[in-house]
């Protein structure tokens, strides 16, 4: 399988953030079996979860700090990319 992310390190701090459909941020169980499925993918980061609404406007879900770190960051200068699991 495939998916849409990015790794990031920002003040110290290195973490994933993993792009899913809206339904899984809106359904905490199934955000958390999401970050765990991810962390194999991404081991020892802390992952968050993001999706966008049909605007195009992101939200995220996981550690808060970091949840509200990206909250500020435009989409544009996240460095994406494609990554393979399974």
């Amino acid at each position: 399988m495939r998916l849409q992310g990015a790794v990031i390190k920002e003040q110290g701090v290195t973490f994933a953030v993993v792009i899913v459909k809206p339904h899984i941020i809106d359904n905490t169980n199934e955000a958390n079996q999401m970050i765990a499925a991810m962390r194999p993918v991404f081991p020892g980061l802390p992952v968050i979860l993001m999706a966008q609404d049909y605007q195009g406007v992101p939200t995220y879900y996981g550690r808060k700090d970091i949840s509200q770190f990206m909250a500020n960051v435009p989409l544009g200068c996240v460095p994406w990319a494609e990554y393979s699991f399974g």
